[in-house]
Parts: structure tokens; sequence; C-alpha cells
């Protein structure tokens, strides 16, 4: 059965999301000297990261999918085709 994903989990994942872009924001006006481009690519990173746990399940759907139908493809290929004899 499939598990249905609660609406609190996308309204927390937008706060999250909005709290880093506030937060990339304000760095842009900050001067960290050569820290600019790290702190900036750290927050990017957890962006990503945070869209990337809310996708996993479909990723993980995806690539089952994707591996059921290569097993399914390989067995197909490999078979020994046996005539018919009418």
């Amino acid at each position: 059965m499939e598990e249905v994903t609660q609406p609190k989990v996308y309204v927390r994942t937008c706060v999250v999301l909005l709290a880093l872009l506030a937060l990339t924001w304000a760095i842009a006006y900050v001067d960290l000297g050569p820290f600019n481009l790290i702190v900036a690519l750290a927050v990017a990173i957890a962006k990503a990261i945070v869209i990337a746990l809310l996708h996993l399940a479909a990723v993980a759907g995806v690539i089952w999918l994707l591996f059921l139908i290569s097993l399914t493809l390989g067995d197909y290929i490999t078979r020994g085709w046996v005539p018919l004899n009418h």
C-alpha cells in the first residue's frame, strides 16, 4: 500500500527552502572575503539535499522499475528459442 505524504511535509520543505533563500540573500550583502563562495556553495548544497530528500521515494521507485525491467529483458533475450512443431 502506498504511503500518503502529509501536507505538513511540503509546508516544512517550503519553509526550509525559504529560510535557505533568505540566508543566501543575506550572505550576498556580507563580505566574508574568500569564504563567500564556500558559504554560498554550502547553502546551495543544503538546498539540493532538501529537494533530493523530498524526491527520494520517487527516485527509488523509478530505479526499482528499471531494475525489474532489466531483469525481465535479460531473461527474455537469453532464452533459447525452440522451434514449434506444427
